[in-house]
């Protein structure tokens, strides 16, 4: 555990040593210095590692029920960990009396927990009667922001997306295996002869569902009733309840795509009103978390690697439908483990921070 700092709440990182925690730990010597103690957790063969967070270097503890020692009202765990993780050991914090951030899937379909994006319903963080606030997966995160700008303006009818995601998505093995893929074809004359890439790559397929470099592959997630993946009826059901629609109609298809950071997304959203593109411009400029780079005249349109390594939904080649006067059609891209995952912990930590240090005044 580090030293005591100052007065604000103490804060455990559960799942320091990981993709998404990492990240966190950049973006918590970023932005302001809210908090006291902060403890870094990880799995016991992670136990004993240093790591540096706002200038000062911690040993992370083994998961267990002492690393939460002293834990209590008015504290915080963020939980970066996979759902079964989560749903074993949020319930032993709670129990403290800490809150628990959790950005896996363990809770996001649980009615006493809230699934929250801080520009979209933060105040949803107050309603926790479980003492547990859930983030939303990254695709979901990624198009929410300036998705709720427009629904607040129009009012959202009706959703179509495609996700293109990065491979960074499944953590470091998948980062791993497209790096190891590309280059078993780098060098190669793919592409002559059909099953090519497939050759090369043979088995390794790491957590992908087929060879991801020189490729994409149109799945993520289990199969599911209708041929559905797991994954699809995920950003389906966390963007209704993001947006308060529970019967919003969303047609998802989720594609991996050999980009190591970064994911993307095309959206057709149908409103109830009439849509301005120019107005619609207009909204997605002033949205919090949402940069506009539209001038495709200009060769101006957001890509992931411009968006890696930045905090904002990047959108672009926003347009009117050309067969819908109430359908806009627009292209967001993410950071998928920075905005898609930790910022968004981050945020909501601050928010639920930010509340007890009304309570205290």
């Amino acid at each position: 555990m580090t030293a005591t700092r100052s007065s604000g709440p103490a804060l455990a990182v559960v799942g320091a040593t990981g993709a998404v925690g990492a990240v966190l730990l950049q973006i918590l010597s970023q932005r302001a210095d809210v908090w006291g103690d902060i403890r870094l957790i990880a799995s016991a063969r992670s136990a004993g590692r240093r790591l540096a967070v706002r200038a000062r270097e911690s040993e992370v503890l083994a998961l267990s029920d002492a690393a939460f020692d002293g834990l209590g009202k008015g504290d915080i765990a963020l939980f970066l960990t996979p759902a079964e993780v989560s749903a074993r050991w949020a319930p032993a914090v709670t129990a403290r009396g800490a809150v628990v951030v959790d950005q896996s899937a363990a809770f996001r379909e649980d009615r006493e927990v809230p699934l929250v994006v801080p520009e979209v319903n933060g105040h949803a963080v107050r309603n926790r009667p479980r003492g547990i606030v859930a983030g939303p997966d990254c695709v979901t995160a990624v198009m929410i922001a300036a998705l709720g700008a427009l629904h607040a303006e129009y009012c959202l009818a009706d959703l179509v997306v495609s996700s293109y995601q990065a491979a960074g998505a499944a953590g470091r093995a998948g980062s791993q295996t497209l790096r190891r893929q590309l280059s078993l074809v780098a060098g190669t004359t793919l592409g002559e002869q059909p099953g090519d890439v497939r050759r090369a790559v043979g088995e390794d397929t790491g957590p992908f569902a087929a060879p991801l470099a020189l490729n994409v592959v149109p799945w993520s997630g289990r199969l599911c009733e209708g041929g559905w993946s797991s994954h699809e009826l995920a950003v389906r059901a966390q963007t209704r309840r993001l947006l308060d629609l529970e019967r919003l109609p969303v047609s998802v298809t989720c594609v991996q795509v050999p980009v190591l950071t970064g994911h993307s997304l095309t959206v057709r959203a149908r409103f109830e009103n009439v849509v301005d593109a120019g107005h619609a411009r207009e909204i997605l400029d002033a949205a919090p978390g949402v940069i506009l780079v539209d001038d495709p005249a200009a060769g101006e349109f957001p890509t992931p690697a411009d968006a890696a390594g930045t905090d904002p939904a990047w959108v672009g080649r926003v347009r009117a439908s050309l067969d819908d006067p109430r359908s806009l059609e627009f292209f967001v891209c993410a950071d998928n483990l920075r905005k898609g995952a930790a910022l968004n912990a981050a945020h909501i930590a601050e928010l639920i921070a930010g509340e007890f240090a009304e309570i205290a005044l």
